[in-house]
């Protein structure tokens, strides 16, 4: 079996990548679905993340809305530090 890691930043491709891989029969690990998944409703990460950054992070229907989110942590490097803290022992 052949481990192929990918990795970048933000709006690299990394998804297409995985997407391609996974068309092409591969079995895909995506640290970034698995963070998604903590922080929906009833997950390990949902409350802590709801607490540290407020209500204001919550959609309408409960779950987290992920571009207010992401507005708080990316322009802030100790508020990304903070939902590292939270995300990362999950993933």
């Amino acid at each position: 079996m052949i481990t192929v890691g990918c990795t970048g930043g933000i709006g690299s491709g990394k998804s297409s990548v995985l997407a391609l891989l996974e068309q092409r029969g591969a079995v895909v690990l995506s640290a970034d679905r698995i963070a998604a998944r903590l922080i929906e409703p009833s997950q390990p990460a949902y409350d802590a993340v709801v607490e540290h950054f407020g209500a204001g992070v919550v959609a309408d229907d409960g779950r987290i809305d992920r571009r207010a989110l992401a507005s708080r942590v990316f322009s802030d490097a100790d508020e990304l530090a903070a939902l590292e803290a939270i995300v990362h022992p999950g993933v």
